[in-house]
């Protein structure tokens, strides 16, 4: 396990989660807590819609020197605004079909409670994201699961995927490259080593699962602020 340094104080990181929370018109910042310890920032309250839960997420992770966020922000949809699961259902196959990026004849669709569970298979990962994106914003969501899995219509060798995706983090991140360490299993890539900021990591994984021939990323990046 890496040992990280925090280079900003607690106190330093939740005053900013506040102000980028009160600045980011999607989420009102008196529906969410705010706490930090050691750099891990825990979102507490309640919110009226999933996307809004996603966005406070997204909000704290933007905040330089945050090492992890844990979300425990509840989804309540007023009463007069329930929606039935079969309503969702059709909603979120419609949302599907109307994404060009989704191949939604391969996906299946379950809500329980007004949750949302994708399953199927596509053959690349930006299709996976499409899909969830897709209905992490309709109304009367609560939740969603992606259990959708990318098949790689084309195989590749491990060492063509290890330079594709070594050449893209240089192109993308701008970032020491050597620190981040890259296996290839099959069609799995793991990521290992260190970046700068979660904007980094989320930018490391994205180019893997964007790399041809990748069905499987697993992200063990740690945080390390410079300093």
């Amino acid at each position: 396990m890496t040992t990280t340094t925090v280079t900003r104080s607690d106190e330093e990181i939740q005053r900013d989660v506040l102000a980028e929370l009160d600045w980011d018109a999607r989420v009102q910042p008196n529906e969410v807590g705010v706490a930090v310890q050691d750099g891990v920032v825990t979102l507490t309250g309640w919110v009226d819609s999933y996307a809004k839960k996603w966005a406070a997420e997204r909000t704290a992770h933007r905040i330089r020197g945050v090492r992890a966020v844990a979300d425990d922000i509840e989804v309540r949809l007023p009463g007069a605004d329930e929606r039935t699961d079969p309503d969702i259902g059709l909603a979120a196959t419609r949302a599907l079909e109307w994404d060009a990026f989704v191949p939604v004849e391969t996906l299946d669709v379950t809500v329980s409670n007004g949750w949302v569970m994708l399953r199927g298979e596509v053959d690349w990962g930006y299709q996976r994201r499409a899909a969830e994106r897709a209905v992490r914003r309709l109304f009367g969501v609560r939740g969603v699961t992606n259990l959708i899995t990318v098949r790689p219509a084309n195989r590749r060798g491990p060492d063509e995927v290890r330079k594709d995706i070594r050449n893209a983090l240089v192109r993308s991140i701008e970032a020491e490259t050597t620190r981040i360490e890259i296996d290839v299993d099959g069609d799995t890539v793991v990521l290992t080593g260190t970046v700068r900021s979660w904007l980094e990591r989320q930018e490391a994984e994205r180019v893997a699962w964007s790399t041809p021939g990748v069905g499987a990323v697993t992200d063990r990046l740690t945080i390390e602020p410079p300093g």
